[in-house]
C-alpha cells in the first residue's frame, strides 16, 4: 500500500491528484493509464472532480483468485493441523 496526503488546488480532480502525488514514478510498472480509479471505494475517471478530504484509490487487477487463495490458506491449516495431532499422539 502507498499513501500519501496532498494539498491541492480547488478544482483539482483524480488526475491531478495522481500525478501530484508521484505515485507513477515510485512504481513504474504501474500503468495508470488502464488502471481503475476510485473516490472510497466507488469508481471515478481521472476527470472526476475531487472534494476536500478525497482518498483517490487505484485499484490493480487480482494476482489470485480469492476463492482460490482462501482454499490454499484452509488446505495448509488442515495439513498444520494433521501434523500437529500426528506429532502428539507418540
Amino acid at each position: 500500500m502507498d499513501q500519501c496526503e496532498l494539498r491541492l488546488a480547488a478544482g483539482s480532480c483524480v488526475g491531478d491528484a495522481l500525478q501530484a502525488s508521484g505515485l507513477a514514478q515510485r512504481h513504474p510498472d504501474l500503468n495508470l493509464t488502464e488502471a481503475a480509479l476510485g473516490i472510497w471505494g466507488a469508481l471515478a475517471r481521472a476527470d472526476q472532480p475531487l472534494r476536500d478530504r478525497d482518498r483517490v484509490e487505484v485499484y490493480r487487477p487480482l494476482m489470485v483468485d480469492p476463492k482460490e487463495a482462501r482454499r490454499r490458506r484452509q488446505r495448509q491449516q488442515r495439513e498444520q493441523l494433521a501434523a500437529a495431532r500426528k506429532g502428539h499422539k507418540r
